[in-house]
């Protein structure tokens, strides 16, 4: 049985699990779906006398479909883009082909692709972790300059993030989270959709690791000199590395509730910590990085993607999970 991960080329976090997978001579095939078609990577899909064969082939390898345990949708590319003539009808051409074959297998998904969309709307994430019973500071999404007035009235201290994340260009670029200064004009929200939020005075940033039920939470305290401009934990310049930390039991049983409801097998997600030790959520990165927390903590996280995807499916004589979420 083998473990396919959809991801583009350079991905050194998808390499630490493959070496682990590897170690434990779990058979892997990478692929990413920018490649299709062409690029060395096929698929076929035969529906006939009532039954399904499909294959895929990356390279000099061919696999059977039935014989996928696991799909790691890491952070692939778009299908169709290094064809010899793309356009937005072979990718979606594509990506039909692809993902619908692989969602007619018994395979497990981390994450599922449908999940996976809605985990990306931060919007969403902050009413599931309201409702799951995370603390979410005060936020407001709007493009309305006066809500933004009044609301900077009610929160004076606050921040301004991009509501999507990443910006989109090529290469992408992250957009760094922002402090909104005093008496801020807010006539260009009006231009687009702003997210603003309440700065939490933070005493430590916490990223928390969910795999399955395996939750693996590193803590890195912030630096005594830093200032209150400095809140975006991606641009901070210090010395100081992360370490292992437990998790509050309030806060894991909440992050259950929350892959759980969002039907999530992996999530990275982003807290702060204030003064009193009360963790605040800030988003889930439903394919976030992990490998700077490996390196700092010695946690094992790629070894726990690896066990989780190399275990069975139903069918297969292994223990049975329930496909496409949280083995919570």
């Amino acid at each position: 049985m083998t473990v396919l991960i959809l991801t583009c080329e350079q991905d050194v976090t998808a390499d630490m699990v493959v070496a682990e997978l590897n170690t434990a001579g779990v058979p892997v095939l990478r692929l990413d779906p920018a490649d299709l078609p062409g690029g060395g990577v096929a698929l076929s899909g035969e529906y006939v006398h009532g039954g399904f064969r499909g294959h895929l082939s990356v390279g000099d390898r061919l696999v059977s479909t039935s014989g996928l345990r696991s799909v790691w949708v890491r952070r692939p590319g778009v299908p169709g883009t290094r064809a010899a003539r793309p356009s937005a009808w072979l990718t979606e051409e594509s990506a039909q082909a692809l993902y619908g074959i692989l969602r007619g297998t018994g395979a497990r998904w981390m994450n599922h692709p449908d999940a996976a969309a809605r985990a990306r709307h931060k919007p969403w994430q902050l009413h599931l972790a309201q409702r799951s019973g995370l603390p979410v500071p005060a936020t407001l999404i709007t493009t309305f300059p006066q809500a933004a007035q009044e609301f900077a009235e009610r929160v004076p201290d606050l921040v301004v993030k991009p509501v999507s994340g990443t910006h989109p260009q090529d290469p992408p670029v992250a957009v760094p989270t922002s402090r909104v200064p005093p008496g801020a004009d807010f006539s260009s929200i009006a231009l687009g959709p702003t997210l603003l939020q309440r700065r939490i005075a933070k005493q430590a940033d916490i990223r928390l690791t969910a795999v399955g039920d395996r939750l693996l939470a590193a803590r890195r305290p912030v630096p005594a000199d830093a200032g209150p401009d400095e809140v975006d934990v991606r641009f901070a310049r210090t010395p100081v590395r992360w370490q292992p930390v437990g998790v509050p039991a309030r806060t894991a049983g909440a992050v259950h509730t929350y892959l759980r409801e969002a039907r999530l097998a992996y999530g990275a997600f982003d807290f702060v910590e204030d003064a009193d030790g009360v963790w605040w959520f800030l988003e889930c990165n439903q394919s976030g990085q992990f490998g700077f927390v490996e390196i700092d903590t010695g946690q094992p996280i790629a070894r726990t993607i690896a066990a989780w995807l190399a275990r069975g499916t139903p069918g297969d004589g292994r223990p049975s999970e329930h496909r496409g979420t949280a083995d919570v």
